[in-house]
């Protein structure tokens, strides 16, 4: 068992299992105690799908209205006709074989990797190097695109990613601490309703079961979805 701080345990003390509308949620964690880093906020949502259905898996991509408050490091994988475009987009390194065996050789010091459909015939064979990280490109989340500058500024600036795990759950960043109350409401305002919109046709029942909200290391605050 997982043993909490003294802080932690006086703070959980003011938390219950009770949902609370979103702004009253924000206020919760912004009132938690100042520590010395800026808390992220977490969103994970419990939504009622059959995980051993492929047509029910819940996977994608957004820009969050303010962003997550911290740039992403991003990686290209393209033709050479495309590596400068990339490169002044935001992408660290970008490029086709010289980027596919660093990344081989075991170079990992990236958060999303966008790839061009032309090269993802080379690509695909990082699968057992990127997929276990979460960083494979694929077309479902939108890091398999013919237009690589734009996905690589969003990404750079923040666009998320979310997959639904074995248990049915989703979890993204929504923002930090610091972010003024309205911008934290929008961003997971937004992202709930990405999440509704994306329900698969084949979902029986209840969809959104339970969504919570919490910071790096605070307890964690059910919210009305």
């Amino acid at each position: 068992m997982t043993k909490r701080s003294k802080r932690y345990q006086k703070e959980a003390q003011h938390f219950d299992e009770t949902p609370i509308d979103i702004p009253q949620a924000v206020e919760k964690l912004k009132s938690f105690s100042s520590l010395k880093f800026d808390q992220i906020i977490n969103c994970v949502v419990n939504l009622g799908i059959d995980t051993k259905q492929s047509d029910q898996m819940v996977r994608g991509s957004m820009s969050l209205p303010f962003g997550i408050g911290r740039q992403k490091k991003v990686i290209a994988f393209c033709d050479d006709s495309e590596t400068d475009a990339a490169k002044a987009a935001g992408a660290i390194e970008a490029g086709t074989d010289d980027l596919i065996k660093k990344v081989t050789d075991g170079w990992s010091d990236f958060d999303v990797a966008i790839a061009s459909p032309k090269v993802m015939g080379k690509v695909g064979k990082l699968g057992r190097v990127l997929g276990p990280q979460g960083k494979m490109p694929t077309p479902k989340n939108g890091t398999v695109t013919a237009d690589i500058p734009t996905a690589v500024a969003e990404f750079a600036a923040g666009k998320i990613e979310f997959k639904s795990d074995t248990g049915g759950n989703v979890h993204a960043v929504v923002g930090r601490q610091s972010f003024e109350k309205d911008k934290l409401v929008a961003n997971i305002e937004a992202f709930l309703n990405q999440i509704r919109k994306m329900k698969p046709a084949a979902v029986k029942g209840t969809y959104i079961k339970k969504a919570c909200l919490s910071a790096t290391m605070s307890p964690s605050v059910t919210i009305v979805a």
